[in-house]
């Protein structure tokens, strides 16, 4: 009965959402809402939501809420945000597996979770609910834990973010991570026993950067991390390895007398990442509807663009005298169409429906929050 009843609630969002698109024809008549019987307030007198013109259930069948628009005249439907639609869904689709879209604007088909506990992971996090991923990514993980704990001697990895069970916008935290390719691997080495949910939880990442913002910090970074760093940069799936630019530049002084430097070009400095790094699947092959980035350059990265990112964040610019007003969130009319498919659990198209433009090279939309 609650497989029965989600269904019917997002059937009614994908509703409502194409009817907010049409905005050049007036909306039809709505369907008739089946409603509870009216609740009794205090003293018999209706409940302080009802008297505000609140109504939970039909906000839920329709997707959208009120305007407040007087009663002389009709409200306004406004869209739910994407991210609360796809934030509330707790399980993936049982679709191929498919990434739609872009890193930043997109949904997951047949994602797969990664095991809470593996041979040399933990995840960490669990109440979020984001250890999952395209099938591929989750087997770069998996991968890159195994080897890195058998050929370099790493301890293991601690997951941190990789995506909801059917992508999409996230409620805190990410902009991207929406299409399953995306994974936060901790920099803190993973403890030789298993942590506790509560320490899952609490335990917090450590900081590789030192204090003036543009080296490493001596007491955390080891050479095991550039050994870590470097075998998730070689491995052919992963396409880009974000780290701040401080440790950047602490693998292009370790690596001075590596012959092998083609890695490191797929090391991207950008702000944040002290505490993670964050790697970047190519779109697989079999997900044609996914928005692919460019491929990375066949430099290295250890000269002017290190330098230049060194000079910004050890001067970062000023804020704003007037900040800007926050953009308004991303609505599921806004994302690929095949991501309402996704949100119904309904069956996706081999091709994809449009094919979007490529994303930056490295997005500015990837504000992640501190882990």
């Amino acid at each position: 009965m609650l497989e029965i009843g989600l269904r019917i609630f997002l059937a009614a969002v994908l509703v409502a959402s194409a009817g907010a698109a049409a905005a050049q024809s007036p909306p039809a008549a709505p369907t008739p809402i089946p409603m509870p019987p009216p609740a009794v307030g205090k003293n018999g007198g209706a409940p302080a939501a009802a008297k505000a013109g609140a109504s939970p259930p039909q906000q839920a069948a329709t997707g959208t809420q009120s305007s407040g628009a007087s009663p002389q005249s009709p409200a306004v439907p406004v869209p739910v945000p994407a991210k609360e639609l796809f934030g509330a869904v707790k399980t993936p689709t049982k679709l191929a597996a498919r990434a739609i879209g872009g890193y930043a604007k997109g949904c997951l088909a047949g994602a797969r979770s990664i095991a809470i506990d593996g041979p040399a992971w933990q995840v960490m996090r669990l109440s979020r609910n984001r250890n999952w991923g395209h099938p591929d990514l989750v087997k770069a993980v998996e991968r890159l834990a195994t080897n890195a704990q058998k050929l370099d001697g790493w301890p293991g990895l601690l997951v941190g973010d990789i995506s909801q069970p059917r992508g999409g916008p996230m409620l805190t935290g990410h902009a991207s991570h929406q299409i399953g390719l995306d994974a936060d691997i901790w920099l803190t080495p993973m403890p030789p026993r298993r942590l506790s949910p509560k320490e899952r939880e609490d335990l917090a990442a450590t900081s590789m950067v030192a204090e003036d913002r543009i080296s490493v910090d001596g007491k955390a970074w080891t050479p095991g991390h550039v050994a870590l760093v470097k075998r998730a940069a070689s491995d052919p799936d992963i396409e880009r390895v974000l780290v701040h630019p401080a440790i950047k530049k602490a693998l292009c002084d370790a690596s001075q007398k590596d012959p092998q430097r083609a890695w490191l070009g797929k090391v991207r400095p950008y702000w944040g990442h002290e505490y993670h790094m964050h790697l970047r699947l190519r779109c697989p092959a079999s997900s044609p509807g996914c928005t692919p980035q460019p491929p990375v350059g066949g430099e290295d990265g250890c000269g002017k663009e290190v330098a230049d990112w060194l000079k910004l964040v050890s001067r970062p610019p000023a804020p704003p005298v007037k900040p800007e007003p926050p953009k308004p969130p991303m609505t599921l009319a806004q994302l690929p169409p095949d991501c309402r498919l996704v949100l119904a659990g309904a069956p996706v198209p081999a091709r994809p429906l449009v094919r979007g433009r490529k994303a930056p090279h490295d997005t500015a939309a990837h504000a992640d929050q501190k882990k």
